[in-house]
């Protein structure tokens, strides 16, 4: 039997009520409608028990008022060995999130800060004290020591400190014989360098004075110190990092494409350079056609499963000598090219992991390690195996297509493997190869975390029209609808992305386990991830299912107006004059120039009075595409645009779940419908606008993202940024915040109005801050795109006096990420050729070769790569200490 009295100071609410619950069966066996009350004094709460059981003891606190529980500790539950016999006073303190708690994800506690852990104290001295110590500050090559007055601590001198235990993530122990321990004694925690023992930092504050009186009452005593927090107070993190896709590495054992083991010599680098983290871009297969448009890495078909082009051949050599030969010699032709052959390599790549499969695929299949995989993954792997089998059988990705396999029914799939030999060997091979693309991806993970470097990866927004996600789980989406963004700096159509919006309600209605999946998927390679356009959990942009451009769409969910609203604005709201097209021979000179008599001949059917429509066969901008297609020259191209922007003359659109209600159209001020206003009703139209874009919406969207957010990120230990970029709800940073979700913050994309450029200075702590993204132009290239800004940049910014450059020469590129590296941010992550600006000899010679997309071109390929292979690269040895000496921020 071992006695225990536990000490807790917290103030409570009235009708409040503390409790204890813990692993024992006295505290309930984790039953929280088992635990036990405790009873207090003020703010001070206590419990007395008797246990029967010695050994680990695990515990926490929560809050219940009027018999519901109201608030938990936040964290893991303490642990206590408890030991038979003896009595234990435990002085614990509450457990709040703390506001570094973004070093408990897997980017330090695995990585950067990684360390090996002990087990807790199993044995005491007669008269002991236990201290348990929240510290996650502590680096790799340092160590956690207490000092003290006593002679036990030392004295003061730090010499003669005793070392802490790591016992849990964030947590120190020790334990101390008090038995020549002053009642009441100095002391205090010191984070230290652990080669030499130099002080790194004393705790802040008053020393630090325990009560040892109950460990002294007799023979039995512990006292434990439980949560005592490490202060610290003006902790700041400062790393630095990498931004490059797979597809763009290079090495000289790549295929024409760089792939997973690629990355273990670009840890080596990010290494070399003292750098912390590789942001990788979307890694999951995208294969529907086989074509460029496949290198689009943000139109996944599985969220789980990875991209077989990023399968390292080199690593997985065919037996047959003379048919690797071929294989290598094709892969040297496809790698000396100065950008991806995307539909090259991927067969290059398909035939040789066939070969391979024929090789070993059999005894692969039967090896334990696989069997270990398939059962961890089959929910998945399963449905996805069958999908690519049925894709290639059917030769189209719309699984609509596929007849009796339209729809997903597992049972019927299972059937057509037992009656057919082909379809169960094609199965077979895709979950070997998605077996080695595992295997290759993880042991990268492992090599990047001894090396104390962690991978970011990238979660989409959105998921395939003709995924296997939707076709396994069809209610989970919007099938009828599309994804995509309202117009910005990047386009003035705004972005159809083409997926379907989420069903959010269908998603919480199974506690979104689709959404921790994915999450908990990708934690198995990452130990960070960036939430694309994290806006989409606040609202996402919704199109219509016959749009092409992002204009007519409207944000969902919201909450549009109704006609009389409109009316009260000041606007004589009138469906058919302001919900459809407005459309006037007026304007058609204005839109189509020389071609007006031919489309209003063609393709409208025109009124007396001048009022128009479009006709039946182009009465939606997908029949205008489907009608123009093929036909690239200066005219119809002129017409397809115009009968585009005909479809979009209308001042408000209807909502798809409430047709009463109507969103104001998205810039619907550059329209000739709203030139047609009067001025009154110009200036109603302005204010209802803004009203609806920039004020109504803030505490609504509030509350969607903190109704799916948190659940969602505490599914992982992952650390969590968030891509806040666009037209941001004044909302969204003060939920980030709350959160602990990285921003994005770019200079020349300021988040505050009537700013050109961002003050690094003032950059919020918690984000990440980088030169240019993906969707892009590299400095160098930006800096060439247009003059005004590049003068103001120069003179404004950078403080230099005159004319500037017509390029931004090696010495203004590291300025300018020198200016970034100093920033307030938690992170810069540069891309990579940003980093190789700094060189004249090393950078490429064309900075417009460097750009990876382009936002507004729906057909971009994804083809970026190196201009040098990371072989070359590791071997500049001036360079890279240049590099390492930039990359090394203050801690």
């Amino acid at each position: 039997m071992t006695h225990l009295k536990f000490q807790l100071n917290y103030r409570a609410e009235w009708g409040q009520q503390i409790c204890i619950c813990g692993s024992a069966p006295e505290l309930g066996g984790f039953d929280e409608e088992k635990a036990l009350p405790l009873s207090n004094s003020g703010d001070e709460w206590t419990v007395e028990l008797d246990v029967a059981s010695a050994g680990i003891l695990q515990y926490y606190y929560f809050v219940r008022e009027n018999a519901v529980n109201v608030r938990r500790e936040w964290g893991e539950s303490r642990t206590l060995n408890i030991v038979e016999g003896k009595s234990f006073f435990v002085s614990d303190r509450w457990k709040d999130k703390p506001c570094h708690s973004y070093l408990y994800s897997s980017v330090f506690t695995d990585s950067i800060f990684a360390r090996s852990k002990v087990e807790v104290a199993a044995t005491y001295p007669e008269k002991a004290l236990l201290l348990n110590v929240v510290c996650p500050y502590v680096g790799r090559n340092q160590k956690l020591v207490v000092c003290g007055e006593s002679p036990t601590l030392g004295q003061w001198d730090l010499n003669r400190a005793l070392p802490l235990d790591y016992v849990r993530t964030g947590e120190w122990e020790i334990v101390l014989d008090v038995s020549d321990v002053a009642t009441r004694s100095c002391y205090k925690f010191v984070i230290v360098d652990a080669e030499s023992g130099r002080a790194l930092h004393w705790e802040d504050g008053e020393n630090r004075v325990v009560d040892v009186g109950f460990a002294l009452q007799g023979k039995n005593g512990v006292r434990v110190e439980m949560a005592l927090e490490f202060r610290y107070a003006d902790f700041a993190y400062h790393g630095s990092g990498t931004a490059i896709p797979v597809f763009s590495l290079r090495t000289g054992d790549s295929y024409g494409i760089g792939d997973f083991i690629d990355l273990k010599k670009m840890v080596d680098w990010v290494s070399r350079t003292h750098q912390q983290i590789i942001q990788l871009l979307p890694v999951n297969d995208t294969t529907t056609s086989r074509t460029r448009r496949d290198s689009y890495p943000y139109s996944a078909i599985s969220i789980y499963a990875l991209h077989p082009v990023y399968l390292s051949c080199k690593s997985l050599p065919i037996k047959e000598k003379l048919k690797l030969r071929v294989y290598e010699e094709k892969a040297k032709e496809l790698n000396d090219l100065p950008s991806v052959d995307y539909e090259a390599v991927l067969k290059l790549k398909t035939d040789y992991s066939r070969d391979l499969f024929e090789e070993n695929g059999v005894e692969t299949l039967s090896s334990l390690a696989y069997k270990t995989f398939f059962e961890s993954n089959c929910e998945w792997l399963f449905p996805y195996a069958c999908y690519c089998y049925l894709r290639d059988k059917n030769h189209t990705a719309r699984f609509t297509d596929w007849g009796e396999f339209a729809k997903y029914d597992k049972d019927r799939l299972i059937r057509m493997l037992d009656r057919s030999a082909e379809a169960s060997r094609e199965i077979d091979y895709h979950c070997y190869l998605q077996f080695l693309l595992h295997r290759q991806l993880s042991e990268v993970k492992e090599y990047a975390h001894a090396h104390g470097v962690a991978l970011k990866g990238d979660i989409p927004i959105g998921i395939h029209r003709d995924s296997v996600d939707a076709w396994t789980n069809p209610g989970l989406f919007n099938m009828d609808t599309q994804t995509g963004a309202p117009p910005d700096d990047f386009s003035v159509y705004g972005q159809n992305w083409g997926f379907p919006t989420y069903n959010w309600d269908a998603m919480k209605r199974e506690n979104d386990a689709w959404w921790k999946s994915r999450f908990c998927k990708m934690a198995d390679y990452f130990d960070a991830y960036r939430i694309d356009h994290i806006l989409g959990f606040f609202r996402i942009w919704e199109i219509p299912i016959d749009a092409v451009h992002g204009l007519l769409g409207h944000f969902n969910p919201a909450l549009p107006y109704r006609e009389e609203e409109i009316v009260q604005a000041g606007i004589p709201f009138n469906e058919k004059r302001m919900a459809q097209p407005f459309i006037r021979e007026s304007f058609f000179s204005d839109i189509f120039g020389p071609y007006a008599e031919e489309v209003k001949n063609n393709y409208l059917n025109v009124s007396g009075t001048g009022i128009c429509e479009l006709k039946s066969f182009c009465d939606t901008q997908q029949k205008i595409k489907r009608l123009f297609e093929g036909k690239s020259d200066e005219k119809n191209s002129c017409i397809r645009d115009g009968l585009y922007a005909l479809c979009c003359e209308a001042l408000f659109v209807r909502d798809r779940m409430e047709p009463d209600r109507f969103h104001p159209r998205i810039t619907a001020q550059n329209t000739h419908s709203f030139q047609c206003l009067s001025d009154d009703e110009k200036g109603a139209f302005n204010r209802l606008y803004d009203d609806f874009f920039y004020r109504r919406h803030n505490d609504f969207w509030r509350e969607q993202a903190l109704e799916k957010l948190p659940r969602l990120i505490a599914s992982t230990s992952m650390m969590v940024c968030g891509e806040d970029l666009g037209m941001v709800p004044e909302c969204v940073p003060s939920v980030m915040r709350e959160l602990q979700i990285l921003s994005l913050e770019i200079q020349r994309m300021p988040k505050e109005a009537y700013t050109r450029f961002s003050d690094l200075n003032r950059l919020p702590y918690l984000s990440v801050c980088t030169t240019s993204t993906h969707d892009m132009s590299p400095i160098r290239a930006w800096w060439r795109e247009n003059r005004e800004d590049t003068q103001y940049y120069y003179n404004g910014i950078l403080g230099h006096d005159g004319l500037a450059p017509t390029d931004c020469s090696p010495e203004l590129c590291r300025e300018i990420l020198s200016a970034h590296l100093h920033s307030n941010a938690m992170w810069v992550i540069l891309p990579w050729q940003d980093w190789m600006s700094v060189d004249a000899t090393l950078r490429r010679a064309d900075p417009g070769e460097e750009r990876i997309n382009v936002p507004s071109d729906p057909e971009n390929y994804w083809r970026y790569r190196m201009h040098i292979s990371l072989d070359e690269l590791l071997e500049q040895t001036e360079f890279n200490a240049k590099i390492r000496a930039l990359s090394e921020r203050r801690t």
